[in-house]
């Protein structure tokens, strides 16, 4: 990991297209402003923990839920 110390209204550059500027440090809180083009996909880390999280939880077998739909369609014939 690469760690910097950067002031307002300073860069970080990635690779050619992505350009990273300290907008704001309030405390512990810093705003940064990320300009990358459409393609490149920038997101926060704990949102896509969590939604990594809900699709193991969503993909998992609920052994109930199973059950109570097989016996469903078995009564169903």
């Amino acid at each position: 990991m690469l760690v910097l110390r950067r002031r307002v209204g300073e860069k970080v550059v990635i690779g050619d297209e992505v350009t990273i500027t300290i907008l704001e440090v309030r405390g512990d809180v810093v705003r940064v402003g990320i300009e990358a083009p459409r393609t490149v996909s920038v997101n926060r880390a704990e949102l896509l923990e969590e939604l990594a999280a809900t699709n193991a939880q969503s993909a998992a077998s609920d052994d109930a839920a199973a059950h109570s739909l097989s016996e469903a369609l078995r009564n169903r014939s």
